[in-house]
C-alpha cells in the first residue's frame, strides 16, 4: 500500500541531493500555465459572460449572475446545522485568538540627531479569497483567509468557490453560511483559474482586488503564477503533504491514522513517515490495511495517494539524520512524535506547520489550533511561510531628517553617488547646501 525508501548505511548526501532522494507529487504548474492564459484573458476581455460560459463548461451550471444575493447568504446560516455552527464559531474565536497578537506596531528608530525611520504597517486596500469546492467542501479555508485579512485591517475582503450543481449554481452553503458567520457579504460563485483572473482584472460585478490568497487546485496555482506581479498572492499551493518524523515510542495506530488523514484529500496528496525504528515502521504498514478499509473516500483518494510516488517510509540509522530528511523535505505538515518531542520540534528549519507530540495532529490544526492552515507546499517552506496577519501588510518606511542631520551625512551620499557612478544623486544633496568637500 505505501512504498519504502531506505537511507539507512550511507552518509546522507546534502541539499539538493537529498532532496532528490524523497517522494514528491509531480505538480508541472508550467505547463498548465499555457491552458490557463486564455482563460484569464478572456476574463479579462468579457468579465461576466467569460465567467457564465466557464461555469456552464466547468461546473455544469446556468449561471445568471455570478455574484452571490444577500439572501442566499443569510438562509445558508439560517439552515446550518447547529453542531456545524458552534464548531465553525469555536475555529473562528480561537483564529481570532492567534492572528490578532500577529499584529505589528509603528516603530520609530532615531538614527541621529534629527533623523528618524518610522515603518509603519498598512494593509492592502482590497482581497479576493479562495475556497475550494471541488473534491471537498472547505469552510475551515474561509476561517483560515479571512479571519488573518480581518485582523490585518484590510477593509474590502471578498470571496469565491466554485458553483455547485446540486445547490442550482451557488457555492456550496456551508462555504456561504461560514462567510456569513465572518461578516463576508461579498461572495462570489467562481472557481478555478477564472476566479483568480475575476480577482486580477475585475469585471462588471466584482471590483480588481490587490491581492488574491488560498489554496485551490493546479489550475488556481497556474492562474496565480500568471498574475504573480500584477496582484500579490500567498503561494502557489500544490497536493497536501504530511511528514512523520517518529521513534519507536510512536503509536502505530496514530500514525497511520494521520498518514490515512492527508491521503483521502487528493490521489496526489503526500503522506510521509520518517523513522529510525523498522519495527515502527512495519507496525505501521501493518496498521494502514485495516484503518484504510474502515474509511471513506478508498479507492478514488486514499489508495492512490499511498500508493503513489510521492508517499513512502523513509527509514534512516538515526533521528539526527530523520531532521536532516524532513529538513530536505520540507513538509506542509510536519509531526514530530518522538521521545522529547518538543526538543526535536525546536530544532526542525524547514515546516509550514510543526506538529509536537500524539496530541497535536494535523486534523487539529485544519480546523480548531487557532493556527493558520493555507501553508507553503511543494517543499517551500524551505522559503516561504504560511498565511499570517503579515500576508496582508505592508512595512512602509518614512524617513524624516532634519537640515542638520542630512549636512551631517551628506558628504557620505554623495561619495557613494559617485562611487556608483551616478553624480545626479549627489547632485540632489549638493543643490540643497553650499556645498563644500568636508576637511578642505
Amino acid at each position: 500500500m505505501i512504498s519504502r525508501i531506505d537511507l539507512r548505511g550511507d552518509i546522507l548526501p546534502e541539499g539538493g541531493a537529498l532532496r532528490d532522494l524523497l517522494p514528491r507529487a509531480e505538480f508541472d504548474v508550467e505547463a498548465a500555465l499555457e491552458k490557463v492564459r486564455p482563460i484569464c484573458e478572456d476574463v479579462h476581455h468579457r468579465g461576466t459572460a467569460a465567467l457564465i460560459e466557464y461555469a456552464r463548461k466547468f461546473d455544469g451550471v446556468e449561471l445568471s449572475q455570478v455574484r452571490v444575493p444577500a439572501q442566499a447568504l443569510a438562509t445558508a446560516l439560517e439552515q446550518l446545522d447547529p453542531a456545524v455552527r458552534a464548531a465553525l464559531e469555536e475555529s473562528i474565536r480561537r483564529a481570532r485568538i492567534v492572528h490578532r497578537n500577529q499584529r505589528r506596531t509603528e516603530h520609530t528608530t532615531q538614527v541621529v540627531p534629527g533623523g528618524t525611520v518610522t515603518e509603519k504597517w498598512v494593509p492592502v486596500e482590497r482581497v479576493g479569497l479562495y475556497a475550494p469546492g471541488g473534491r471537498s467542501v472547505y469552510p475551515s479555508s474561509v476561517v483560515m483567509n479571512v479571519v488573518p485579512a480581518q485582523e490585518a485591517g484590510v477593509e474590502s475582503i471578498a470571496l469565491a468557490s466554485p458553483p455547485q450543481v446540486e445547490f442550482d449554481g451557488l457555492p456550496h452553503p456551508t462555504i456561504l453560511a461560514a462567510c456569513a458567520l465572518l461578516g463576508v457579504d461579498e461572495v462570489y460563485a467562481a472557481g478555478g483559474a477564472q476566479a483568480v483572473a475575476m480577482f486580477a482584472y475585475g469585471t462588471e460585478e466584482c471590483a480588481p482586488a490587490n491581492m488574491v490568497t488560498g489554496p485551490g487546485n493546479i489550475w488556481v496555482a497556474a492562474a496565480k503564477r500568471y498574475f504573480t506581479g500584477k496582484i500579490g498572492i500567498d503561494t502557489e499551493a500544490g497536493p497536501t503533504e504530511i511528514a512523520v518524523l517518529a521513534d519507536s515510542t510512536a503509536d502505530p495506530v496514530h500514525v497511520a491514522a494521520d498518514l490515512i488523514s492527508q491521503a483521502e484529500h487528493d490521489p496526489l496528496a503526500a503522506a510521509v513517515l520518517v523513522t529510525d525504528s523498522e519495527e515502527l515502521a512495519a507496525a505501521v504498514e501493518k496498521e494502514l490495511e485495516p484503518q484504510v478499509a474502515a474509511t471513506k473516500h478508498i479507492e478514488d483518494r486514499i489508495k492512490p495517494a499511498l500508493a503513489g510516488k510521492q508517499s513512502a517510509i523513509v527509514l534512516v540509522d538515526t533521528l539526527e539524520d530523520g531532521l536532516k530528511v524532513v529538513d530536505a523535505y520540507g513538509a506542509e505538515h510536519l509531526e514530530i512524535q518522538t521521545a522529547d518531542a518538543a526538543a526535536w520540534a525546536a530544532r526542525v528549519r524547514n515546516a509550514g506547520a510543526i506538529f509536537v507530540g500524539p496530541w497535536a495532529p494535523v486534523s487539529l490544526g485544519d480546523y480548531c489550533a487557532g493556527s493558520n492552515h493555507v501553508l507553503p507546499t511543494g517543499g517551500c517552506a524551505c522559503h516561504s511561510s504560511g498565511l499570517s496577519v503579515q500576508s496582508f501588510l505592508r512595512g512602509i518606511h518614512i524617513v524624516d531628517y532634519s537640515r542638520d542631520a542630512l549636512a551631517e551625512v551628506a558628504h557620505h551620499v554623495v561619495t557613494l553617488a559617485e562611487a556608483e557612478d551616478l553624480p545626479a544623486h549627489g547632485a540632489a544633496l549638493k543643490a540643497r547646501f553650499e556645498w563644500k568637500v568636508p576637511g578642505q
